[in-house]
């Protein structure tokens, strides 16, 4: 009895384990700057010599107080992301930032971060935004003004919308991973190369296969710089 019990306990911290080291993995050192230029392939990067470390490899001029170009971009918005191939420092850290500009009417399409959790705070203007549940697919949604903060959970659909006609909107947000990565749904669905068969796109998306080639057809561009 008293083995079957420690069998069952030894499972337990197995899983709780798991599920501790189930994101970016924590770092067993003060840092590990990443050598982008080691031949070496592991999950995120090799260590950089500690030695050869120094402070610009936490460092970098992002310039994020500037304002971005949101008129080149067809949603109207601009993502300038800081992650861990600009900015060593961050390897196994667990973090990246991102500034996000919008146009007056602006977005930042649906989309997921498949290996981050979002927090999202408003610098100027105003943002409609959300996220979706997986299935049944509830909207929890929110409008958000400046000062405001609204978290997206890791790995759900979300979308963040400046409802203003005539003012652009500011926001910044930290991820909970070095290289968060990202899915725009729009884009992937119907923009992926190789295409996904229209006959599968149009049988999800109950129409016509025609619609889905016209939509095949648009240039998907991504918003991220």
């Amino acid at each position: 009895m008293a083995t079957a019990s420690y069998f069952v306990l030894a499972v337990f911290l197995a899983l709780a384990s798991y599920q501790v080291i189930a994101s970016d993995p924590s770092p067993l050192q003060d840092f590990c700057v990443a050598d982008k230029h080691s031949p070496v392939k592991v999950n995120g990067f090799v260590c950089k010599d500690p030695m050869a470390v120094n402070a610009d490899d936490f460092f970098k001029a992002a310039n994020l107080d500037k304002p971005r170009d949101t008129l080149k971009s067809k949603v109207g918005s601009n993502v300038t992301l800081i992650n861990v191939m600009q900015l060593p420092g961050l390897n196994t850290l667990g973090i990246s930032l991102a500034r996000i500009d919008y146009a007056p009417l602006g977005q930042n399409p649906p989309h997921t971060h498949p290996r981050a959790t979002e927090i999202l705070t408003v610098l100027e203007g105003t943002l409609n935004v959300g996220f979706v549940t997986s299935n049944p697919n509830k909207l929890f949604a929110k409008v958000l003004n400046k000062g405001d903060v609204f978290v997206f959970p890791k790995g759900l659909i979300h979308f963040q919308f400046n409802p203003i006609h005539d003012k652009p909107a500011v926001a910044i947000a930290a991820l909970s991973s070095q290289n968060p990565g990202a899915i725009t749904i729009a884009n992937a669905v119907f923009g992926s190369k190789p295409p996904i068969s229209d006959d599968v796109l149009a049988k999800a998306f109950q129409v016509e296969k025609g619609t889905i080639d016209w939509l095949q057809a648009q240039f998907w561009e991504n918003n991220h710089y």
